[in-house]
């Protein structure tokens, strides 16, 4: 009877030592899943970041980088100064012939009768002389222009011409009042640029401004960007209450004047 009791307290102790176990097990089992829950719960901060970073102002709504939205050839490459010599000899022989037209007063038909002279002088001679210095005459490259770029050019010219007149016709249909207002401020305040400079001095100022203001912009669109956001928030603003208080009864009283 003793042996028996014994080998029953036995298997009660096991079954309690099985029983402490299996909960042991499953306590760690479930803080296991919490914590991978966790963890695949942690990225989705990240990608409110993302969604944040991607929801960030850029000035005219651009969703590029400058040097794309100058195209990414070239002549990005120039506005941007990617490569500061070919930018800086750009810019400084936009500035000589400016310096030339518009200071020195020189003529653009006078420049090339004078360089074809010198030329075509110098060759002559130098052809005809080199007998006498004993130098191999000039050899003179036959110029023959391609016709392709100049068809691609004037398709490119052909296609904005045209763009522009359907804007136009747009504006001028009377349907966008927001566009009519901004393109008649525009040409207002070109009028007036016009009538302090002449084109030369005009298309200098602008070859300038290509060559300066993005590449300004570009180091510090971080900081320009808030404050463009200020700024068409609050120009949103006065936009609405002068909608609310001249454009509306404008319209108003176009549409009583159709109906009678």
């Amino acid at each position: 009877m003793a042996e028996h009791s014994e080998s029953a307290d036995a298997k009660v102790e096991q079954t309690m030592m099985e029983k402490i176990s299996d909960k042991i097990h499953d306590h760690h089992d479930s803080s296991s899943s919490s914590s991978s829950d966790s963890d695949t719960e942690k990225p989705a901060p990240a990608t409110e970041e993302a969604s944040v970073k991607d929801k960030v102002f850029r000035l005219f709504g651009r969703e590029r980088p400058v040097h794309h939205v100058f195209g990414g050839g070239k002549p990005a490459d120039v506005f941007l100064w990617r490569n500061k010599k070919i930018s800086a000899g750009v810019l400084g022989g936009a500035t000589a012939v400016y310096v030339l037209f518009e200071l020195l007063q020189y003529h653009l038909l006078t420049l090339i009768c004078h360089i074809l002279v010198g030329t075509l002088a110098i060759l002559f001679l130098w052809s005809n002389a080199h007998t006498i210095i004993h130098k191999t005459p000039p050899r003179i490259p036959e110029v023959c222009l391609p016709e392709e770029p100049f068809l691609q050019v004037a398709s490119e010219l052909r296609h904005q011409i045209n763009w522009a007149f359907a804007q136009f016709h747009n504006i001028a249909s009377g349907r966008e009042l927001k566009k009519f207002l901004i393109v008649i401020a525009g040409l207002w305040v070109l009028s007036i640029v016009g009538s302090w400079c002449n084109f030369l001095t005009l298309f200098y100022i602008t070859f300038v401004l290509l060559h300066t203001v993005p590449v300004l912009y570009e180091k510090y669109e971080h900081k320009v960007d808030p404050l463009a956001e200020k700024a068409t928030i609050e120009i949103k603003k006065q936009y609405g209450v002068f909608d609310a208080k001249v454009l509306t009864k404008v319209r108003e009283t176009v549409l009583k004047n159709k109906r009678s």
